[in-house]
């Protein structure tokens, strides 16, 4: 069992928490979850069962654990989630189309991440709603979101 992932992303003014957590080889499957002040909004499951057998296990799943959750933030990022965000009021419809109206690149949105202390089952913390984003937080947010596949 590896430990889990959890970064903060503030993404279009509001910090989101992505968590990633593996839950074991008797239950084995990878978990990310997207939130926002503890409501989930978005979630993916990948089990791993066919792969119980192969060398490094740990490794092979700390790896498709890491992919998981940049693929979260990467669905985040271009705006996946964007609609739902408006439909359950994390954003207004009216601060949503200010963005698009700002000139905003919507894949390249002022962002940052954050990891989080901890990993596994940790409880999600309530975030605030509008924390500065900083240098190292856009660096971090940029090198989790990019496609290892199309470099």
């Amino acid at each position: 069992m590896i430990v889990g992932f959890n970064h903060n992303i503030t993404y279009r003014g509001v910090c989101f928490h992505v968590q990633t957590e593996d839950s074991g080889i008797k239950t084995p499957h990878l978990i990310t979850l997207l939130y926002h002040g503890g409501i989930i909004i978005s979630s993916q499951k990948t089990s791993y069962a066919d792969i119980l057998n192969v060398e490094n296990l740990d490794a092979v799943v700390e790896d498709l654990a890491k992919e998981q959750h940049k693929e979260m933030l990467r669905r985040l990022k271009k705006g996946e989630f964007d609609q739902r965000i408006v439909d359950m009021g994390i954003v207004g419809a009216d601060q949503q189309a200010e963005k698009e109206d700002s000139g905003e690149d919507p894949d390249h949105p002022a962002s940052g991440a954050k990891p989080s202390a901890g990993g596994g089952s940790t409880p999600v913390p309530s975030a605030p709603s509008h924390p500065e984003p900083t240098v190292l937080d856009a660096l971090i947010f940029a090198y989790l979101s990019v496609d290892d596949d199309a470099n």
